[in-house]
């Protein structure tokens, strides 16, 4: 009989993360839209009268969840709280341009979790998709 357990992996090494210089890097303007008790819904994005508490970020594609997270606390009260959490979301158009809203990662406001150290770049950001942000 052959080996046991799972087949051996792979040896490539993993392609390293591109470092971003933010001395020498502009960042890109990301509208970030906060809701308490839920995301927004993807009308609400046709028709800008509908969202009114845009927070405008200036951010690098090497910055985490954590870190937007932060961010998006000092410009909302409701994201202070201690046991609040945060739920993000890209919201960008489809082919057809449509927008579609694609879930991307919770943040806990006291603990650490799984989500807080994905970067935009990993999660696939791009120039000009929205962050709609869920408050719980």
């Amino acid at each position: 009989p052959g080996p046991r357990g799972p087949p051996p992996a792979a040896s490539q090494p993993a392609a390293p993360a591109l470092e971003i210089d933010r001395e020498k890097t502009c960042p890109l303007l990301m509208r970030v839209f906060p809701k308490q008790g839920g995301h927004h819904k993807l009308e609400d994005f046709t028709d800008r009268a509908k969202l009114p508490d845009e927070i405008a970020i200036y951010t690098w594609m090497d910055a985490d969840l954590r870190e937007l997270s932060d961010l998006i606390k000092e410009a909302n009260p409701a994201a202070r709280a201690r046991n609040a959490r945060m739920s993000f979301a890209f919201v960008y158009p489809d082919r057809k341009g449509r927008n579609v809203m694609r879930q991307v990662g919770v943040v806990h406001a006291t603990r650490p979790g799984e989500d807080d150290t994905k970067t935009l770049r990993s999660l696939n950001f791009q120039t000009g998709d929205y962050l709609d942000v869920s408050i719980y």
